[in-house]
């Protein structure tokens, strides 16, 4: 179940929206830039999003937030130009361990300036207990922010292990559209996708989407 302060998050109202269909024409909610491991300089994803018509938008980068300022520029200035433009919310990646496995874990919707997330945005995964994902979890939290499982279903784990997993320890939801087949355009991977829905339908919680674009072109992998 959805813990309050997250039912009240403005994201939450978008989430909420999200369906088979949503990636790659509306939302976005998982993409990576040159500041992490991504093709695309910041300003070239912002252009991207602006023409495929998005409404949302989250740039992921791993363990940094450094292309926020510069996309939310790109599109404030096509915004001036009298354009439509998508609604950017701060986002990140963030690799984390849960039931002793490896996973990667989305933070959306923010206060970069929150000092509990600052160990996790140094361009690198942390060590030690703030490896742990409870830990990871409260630092989210603390910040305001979404805590989302990335793709379930690319683990060595069962989706349905760790989606009930964090679930148990307050995750706010998981990325339940996701192109596993990394198909060009992107498409959400039918049955696995459509498992994971309705397995966080069942308890209540957020589902996401995103393409986790590296390459060259916003709507692929």
């Amino acid at each position: 179940m959805l813990r309050p302060e997250a039912r009240d998050h403005p994201l939450a109202a978008v989430l909420r929206q999200v369906g088979p269909d949503s990636c790659p024409g509306r939302y976005n909610f998982h993409c990576h830039t040159l500041c992490s491991d991504g093709s695309l300089g910041p300003a070239e994803l912002a252009v991207q999003a602006i023409e495929l018509g998005l409404e949302h938008l989250a740039i992921t980068d791993h363990h940094s937030i450094a292309a926020h300022r510069a996309v939310a520029a790109a599109l404030e200035a096509r915004r001036a130009q009298g354009e439509a433009v998508p609604t950017l919310w701060r986002g990140v990646e963030i690799s984390a361990l849960l039931e002793g496995c490896l996973v990667h874990v989305l933070a959306l919707g923010f206060d970069d300036q929150a000092a509990a997330l600052q160990p996790y945005l140094q361009g690198m995964a942390c060590v030690g207990p703030a490896l742990r994902c409870e830990v990871l979890l409260g630092a989210i939290q603390r910040a305001g922010g979404l805590a989302l499982l990335a793709h379930p279903a690319r683990y060595r784990l069962p989706h349905g292990r760790l989606i009930a997993a964090a679930a148990d320890l307050g995750f706010d939801g998981a990325e339940a559209w996701y192109d596993y087949e990394q198909r060009q355009p992107w498409s959400a991977t039918p049955l696995i996708c459509e498992a994971i829905a309705a397995d966080l339908a069942e308890r209540g919680l957020l589902q996401s989407c995103g393409t986790d674009t590296h390459g060259l072109a916003l709507n692929g992998r």
